[in-house]
């Protein structure tokens, strides 16, 4: 490196050193606060759906799903159907409507393939293959993203992994495992199967948001999976939906779910646009631990310390995860449009804060302006 100019060396000025290791204290703090934001949204959604279904006798994961979908293509289809030029809507649907398409149909699968899993597999099945997705996202991102891992990456998931075992070991000690599941391995293969669409729907998610437009991923997304999810909701949950005995309550929690699943949605480009799809997904680890904590006083769970260990070991293995960050292969020209959109305008890397202080392509993501 060259010697510092008096500019930068003057009285009431910071070492670039300096201000590069805040910037990443606060990098890392932000990605850890929009990370538990996310699980406190996933959280909501999980704790609506049980309440609907112990209270209730209400088991329509589709229908919720389609609730969420017409939202996003409410707000974000009709933003890209009022665009003009590259990022309208029929310019997108013409050049990859059907990428667009096999998206939608993963993202809706995977919701739905995940929760048809607690009909015929146990809870600890569900918490332990669900993070099989992991390291198929980490696959993913290492072909299709080019993301190359440090040790410290694979260590940190190692500790989260470690974390999750914990949680899955603090159920079984609460007595929270009162059956063995219908059909073990049916649920265990749609839990695999959930696991690696929603890598996919996640890897797919970060590319969209990081070179293309976030307004662009939720309107495809919410167009698709609206016609997706009702297809499907008219073929295998119509029975379900007219057996509901509607009241004020029953419309409350599904709003209530609404909300938070179109939170997640609305939220998750965002936080992976400024991190990544693997350390958002470490980041929501921590989901089911607050749906334990909410458990404890809407379902009368019993409380274990093994509880607090896993929340504190999954959140060490994030923060460790984010404390150092990826390197992309080489640098390589994404195909763009000529406008990206508002939404993605503004954004700061920092590589940018820095001023290219170092040679590497390291694929550090931009902070939130």
């Amino acid at each position: 490196h060259q010697a510092n100019s008096p500019a930068d060396s003057g009285p009431g000025s910071l070492p670039t050193s300096y201000c590069v290791v805040s910037y990443i204290y606060r990098h890392i703090l932000k990605t850890v606060l929009l990370g538990q934001m996310l699980s406190l949204f996933i959280c909501g959604t999980a704790v609506t759906s049980q309440y609907l279904a112990e209270q209730y006798q209400v088991n329509t994961p589709m229908l919720q799903s389609f609730i969420n979908y017409v939202l996003l293509l409410l707000v974000y289809t009709t933003i890209l159907a009022f665009r003009t030029g590259d990022d309208s809507l029929l310019k997108i649907l013409k050049q990859r409507w059907w990428k667009y398409l096999f998206l939608g149909l993963a993202d809706v699968e995977a919701n739905y393939t995940i929760v048809k899993a607690y009909q015929y597999t146990t809870l600890t099945s569900v918490q332990l293959l669900d993070c099989f997705g992991i390291p198929v996202l980490m696959a993913l991102s290492w072909f299709i993203l080019r993301a190359r891992y440090r040790l410290i990456h694979f260590i940190a998931v190692a500790v989260c992994l470690l974390g999750v075992g914990t949680m899955v070991g603090a159920d079984i000690l609460a007595g929270r495992q009162d059956s063995e599941g219908s059909d073990v391995v049916i649920g265990d293969v749609l839990v695999l199967l959930g696991a690696s669409l929603y890598a996919i729907s996640n890897v797919s998610e970060e590319y969209i948001v990081k070179n293309l437009s976030r307004v662009e991923f939720l309107g495809m997304v919410g167009l698709f999976g609206t016609i997706i999810s009702g297809l499907q909701l008219a073929i295998v949950e119509h029975r379900d939906i007219m057996r509901i005995q509607w009241n004020w309550k029953i419309a409350l929690l599904f709003a209530a779910f609404a909300l938070c699943m179109f939170g997640l949605y609305i939220f998750m480009p965002v936080v992976i646009k400024v991190t990544s799809a693997t350390s958002v997904n470490l980041g929501i680890l921590t989901a089911d631990l607050y749906s334990l904590f909410f458990g404890l006083f809407l379902f009368y769970y019993k409380f274990s310390g093994l509880y607090i260990l896993s929340f504190v070991i999954i959140m060490v293995g994030f923060i460790l995860y984010c404390s150092t960050p990826t390197q992309t292969a080489e640098p390589t020209a994404m195909p763009q449009p000529h406008s990206t959109g508002l939404d993605n305008a503004g954004d700061l890397n920092l590589q940018d804060a820095v001023g290219g202080l170092h040679g590497s392509h390291s694929s550090v993501p931009g902070a939130l302006t």
